[in-house]
């Protein structure tokens, strides 16, 4: 495990950086064809800890979509879930302290104004593919009422028909938002 800025990362840096650089590459070869089908790119997460070069293909992926009224993609950069909520227990730490407001002002809502998905709606379907059961530290507070789908097949054979199964399935079910399901 590498410690880095008091964070523990359990990815190793070569695996890191191998990611680090097919996101430069892709947001470079993506950009256009993105920018031209109306998607406009927002990357969340903790992006000073990204290297420079990283950050100048992020940069030119957001700038280059700026704009796209189709679809918003988020991608999630630098990210992790836990370290999300300690970030924003910290802010709401720090405008307690500086009496901006008392501890009993925190609620749900203004906790959910300091997460990086601030403003946006939670996710009403997970899809995790390669079959595995777990969230892997992914959204942990958006993800309370969230519907799951657990696909067998791997990231990148995941296809246009996997993604109608997923979503067929999400439509079969009942949405209970932690109510008990009435007869």
């Amino acid at each position: 495990m590498a410690r880095r800025a008091g964070i523990v990362s359990i990815w190793p840096q070569k695996e890191v950086s191998a990611l680090m650089s097919l996101l430069k590459i892709y947001a470079l070869r993506e950009r256009e064809e993105l920018r031209r089908q109306g998607v406009e790119v927002h990357v969340l997460g903790e992006l000073d800890r990204v290297d420079a070069a990283t950050r100048r293909a992020v940069d030119t992926i957001v700038d280059g979509t700026r704009g796209g009224m189709a679809l918003r993609l988020n991608l999630m950069i630098s990210y992790g879930g836990r370290e999300e909520i300690v970030r924003s227990v910290r802010e709401l730490a720090r405008r307690v302290a500086e009496g901006e407001l008392t501890p009993e002002q925190i609620d749900e809502p203004m906790l959910e104004s300091t997460l990086f998905t601030a403003g946006l709606p939670d996710p009403d379907l997970l899809i995790r593919t390669s079959g595995e059961y777990r969230i892997s530290n992914f959204l942990l507070w958006q993800l309370a009422y969230t519907e799951m789908h657990i696909s067998p097949v791997l990231w990148p054979d995941f296809s246009r028909r996997h993604l109608f199964e997923a979503v067929l399935d999400f439509q079969r079910r009942e949405r209970r938002f932690g109510r008990v399901s009435t007869p």
